[in-house]
């Protein structure tokens, strides 16, 4: 038997792995991977929390927004902008400056949504130049981290250059296999450390610097390469599940008796 409906309904609305039933998973199984665990739910609803709250009390600045001739891509590109200021202040070594204007530009990328949904401006064009420019605004950050680890040399920040660049291409196919997932028909919803995770691991990081800087690239390396395969992984079993299913209606239509007109 599977695990309860409450547990099921988490398993579907959070985000994690939730095998088909026409697969032989057992529920065993299903609790070995480790993504299915309810420790992963607790950390998605903080982020999720977290950025709610940040929502419920931008009302008032997306209102005030709202008022001047701002446009949600314009408060995209500032903060576009405000992450480029934040790279360079991060290649200096200028970390805890880079944390807070990193802020202000998270900040943005989440008026920007909020102001489209409030002024009726949400345009398709809209979301394709958001989700594009994040993907610049990542590479950015990540850039000059390793700027920043190649300027003070030494062993360990060898390795943090590399830790570095696996988190700038786990980042990168994070997105990738989500876009390329939806074009194909599949959905693509799961993620252990999706965007905003990675925003706000990164401002702490850099505001705390030292060690735990080194722990959080060493971190994201991980992570978002984890959640790259989680994501093909859920591509797999929606594609076997559908291969399964056209097997039964083929192996059905052959066995099928023929009428007799």
């Amino acid at each position: 038997m599977w695990p309860t409906t409450r547990w099921r309904r988490r398993v579907g609305t959070r985000g994690t792995l939730s095998p088909p039933r026409s697969s032989r998973f057992t529920k065993k199984r299903a609790r070995r991977w480790p993504l299915n665990r309810p420790g992963h739910w607790r950390c998605r609803v903080f982020t999720t929390r977290f950025e709610a709250w940040v929502r419920r009390h931008a009302e008032a600045l997306v209102s005030a927004l709202g008022r001047t001739p701002l446009t949600p891509n314009q408060v995209t590109v500032v903060g576009l902008g405000l992450t480029f200021v934040a790279a360079g202040l991060v290649a200096f070594g200028q970390l805890r400056w880079a944390g807070i204007v990193l802020i202000f530009a998270g900040t943005c990328d989440i008026l920007d949504g909020a102001l489209a949904r409030t002024t009726k401006t949400g345009y398709p064009y809209g979301a394709f130049l958001d989700s594009t420019l994040d993907r610049y605004s990542e590479g950015a950050i990540y850039l000059g981290l390793a700027a920043y680890f190649v300027s003070i040399g030494g062993t360990l920040e060898r390795w943090l250059v590399l830790a570095t660049l696996a988190a700038l291409a786990g980042s990168f196919l994070v997105s990738y296999v989500r876009a390329r997932a939806q074009s194909l028909g599949f959905t693509c919803k799961t993620g252990l450390f999706q965007r905003p995770e990675r925003v706000v691991v990164t401002v702490v990081g850099l505001i705390i610097g030292g060690p735990v800087l080194y722990g959080v690239v060493f971190l994201l390396a991980v992570v978002t390469n984890l959640t790259a395969l989680q994501r093909i992984r859920e591509v797999w079993l929606q594609g076997r599940a559908q291969r399964l299913e056209r097997e039964r209606e083929m192996k059905a239509t052959r066995t099928a008796p023929h009428q007799v007109p």
